[in-house]
């Protein structure tokens, strides 16, 4: 007869299905490639939680993911994320860079907003279907705060105050909501946002391009414009992307291509469905770091 501490090892050893289908369509993925390829994960859509975002302690779990892999055969990145930090973008950029140069493609299943179009930015080329899409660069501070949104408002005070100095108190009490500095920080990552993707796509995606610096102004000021009108969560889908001068390749030119993307995507989305995952960065080595919170 079997203890009891034997029997907790045994089950715990089974491999979980969900787990080994990812593993199996990652895999795939890469085989039909003949490159490596990492997902990365966020459960911003069906749960909200902490850390959802693109946030330094990730680069963790690309760490996990690339040990064993021949980075000579580049990487292709799947992104499903609503953004987060441009700082923690650049960090994993760059450590992206280290590893596979310049040999980095980004396939975007579904939705990569935010820092995700910015990483998307230094991939180059990216891959996006009917369905896919990418948004505005502006950056977001904690609790969902665009960051023009914040440069506005003080705009705004100072025209008002400007006309109607008894407006003082007004603006006094919806200033005072930001901390000491605050404007200067969002000033600085709009800069910071800006300055990221256009050093990415010309060293990359337009590297090679005559027309270079025209293409990367004319990228970065359709992805970082604003307009109170518009939203921090626009959609850019395929064909609007390629107007603004981005190097797409549709997902549909390549069935084989599609069904195996989507096959990973769906076992991911079933993944974070199914459990308590809110995010997943996992390569095909099969190495992984899932990040779980009870929400």
């Amino acid at each position: 007869m079997a203890g009891w501490d034997e029997v907790l090892r045994e089950v715990s050893s089974v491999p979980n299905v969900l787990d080994t289908t990812r593993e199996k369509y990652i895999e795939q993925l890469s085989k039909l490639t003949g490159r490596n390829t990492i997902c990365y994960y966020s459960s911003f859509l069906t749960k909200q939680a902490q850390n959802t975002g693109i946030i330094d302690n990730d680069i963790n779990g690309f760490m996990t993911a690339i040990k064993g892999m021949d980075c000579s055969r580049g990487l292709d990145l799947i992104l499903h994320t609503q953004g987060g930090s441009p700082e923690a973008a650049e960090a994993i950029v760059s450590y992206l860079k280290a590893k596979f140069g310049n040999n980095i493609r980004v396939i975007v299943p579904q939705i990569a907003m935010s820092a995700g179009t910015m990483i998307a930015c230094a991939a180059k080329e990216i891959f996006m279907g009917k369905h896919s899409s990418l948004g505005p660069i502006d950056p977001q501070f904690g609790g969902g705060i665009p960051a023009y949104n914040v440069v506005w408002e003080f705009n705004q005070a100072r025209e008002s105050l400007r006309k109607n100095p008894t407006d003082i108190n007004y603006w006094r009490l919806r200033i005072q909501q930001y901390p000491a500095s605050f404007l200067k920080s969002a000033l600085d990552a709009i800069s910071l946002s800006s300055e990221l993707a256009s050093n990415w796509l010309a060293s990359n995606m337009f590297a090679m391009d005559a027309d270079k610096d025209n293409k990367v102004k004319r990228v970065v000021e359709h992805l970082n414009e604003h307009d109170m009108s518009k939203t921090h969560g626009r959609h850019f889908d395929i064909d609007k992307c390629r107007s603004y001068g981005l190097v797409i390749n549709a997902l549909e030119d390549d069935q084989k291509l599609q069904d195996a993307v989507l096959s990973v995507h769906h076992s991911c989305m079933i993944s974070i469905d199914k459990t308590n995952i809110i995010k997943i960065i996992e390569g095909n080595k099969g190495r992984r770091v899932l990040i779980t919170q009870n929400v």
